[in-house]
């Protein structure tokens, strides 16, 4: 199938045509060249289609510690291990901001004062914040730019300096699990299981293109949910399906859900 074709195929907007050809072209290319290539970062609904598009050829993910979530998409030649990955030639980059007052900045005022800093959103990675500071995963190129002009968060002021990828601080997950009955393991049923809503409010929320099952958007409630599915509800947050137990007497399936706060 022709390029085009799978872009076609796989693309739900104009935006996903023209980031799914460019995915391409970086890829194809530095395999064609023998060159290190790299794209932005991805979301992980981008790595999917960006999996499709690339099958078939030799490409991996990166954005930093394992647990991360926006990762770029990278072609590296035999010449090269993944040690290039985080080391000084690395295309991604760690910054570490840190303040002397007592806010409690959040991860929106984080992202808030970079955007407001002049940065595109596909130039940042992961973003962990802690008490007094955080860190965040960006693109090589903007880190001069960061260091100079990223000077507040909020009301805070900010030192920023450049790490290295392995001194990044991630902080614990905080998880609620969550143990039912359901009767059955349709996704409005399990979104409102997770969240603590009414089944009419969860449909509300897929018919209002809110709703990610695996980081693909799904306005379907009647799609089934498996063991280790992920679904993202902006708005709510995430949860996962854990496990699926067995059948109580009157028919409703025992689940395990972890909703991640």
């Amino acid at each position: 199938m022709e390029r085009r074709e799978v872009i076609a195929r796989l693309a739900q907007t104009k935006e996903d045509e023209i980031l799914l050809a460019r995915v391409y072209d970086r890829i194809r290319t530095a395999q064609e060249r023998g060159i290190p290539g790299f794209t932005c970062f991805l979301t992980q609904r981008e790595q999917m289609l960006a999996s499709e598009l690339l099958r078939g050829t030799e490409f991996r993910f990166f954005g930093g510690p394992e647990t991360a979530e926006r990762e770029i998409c990278c072609y590296l030649p035999e010449y090269l291990d993944d040690t290039y990955l985080t080391g000084d030639e690395s295309p991604v980059a760690a910054l570490r901001a840190v303040w002397q007052d007592d806010a409690p900045l959040t991860h929106r005022d984080v992202l808030g004062s970079l955007m407001g800093a002049g940065i595109k959103r596909e130039t940042v990675g992961d973003i962990y914040v802690r008490p007094g500071s955080f860190d965040v995963l960006v693109t090589r190129e903007i880190v001069p730019y960061l260091l100079e002009n990223l000077t507040s968060a909020g009301r805070s002021r900010l030192h920023v300096s450049r790490i290295a990828i392995s001194q990044i601080a991630v902080p614990e997950q905080k998880t609620r699990q969550i143990r039912d009955t359901l009767m059955t393991l349709r996704l409005d049923s399990v979104v409102s299981s997770g969240f603590s809503i009414s089944r009419g409010k969860a449909a509300d929320y897929l018919a209002a293109d809110k709703c990610e099952l695996n980081s693909m958007p799904c306005r379907k409630g009647d799609r089934r949910v498996q063991p280790g599915d992920c679904i993202t509800v902006r708005g709510l947050g995430k949860i996962r399906l854990d496990e699926v137990g067995g059948t109580t007497k009157k028919g409703r399936t025992a689940v395990t859900i972890t909703r991640f706060l």
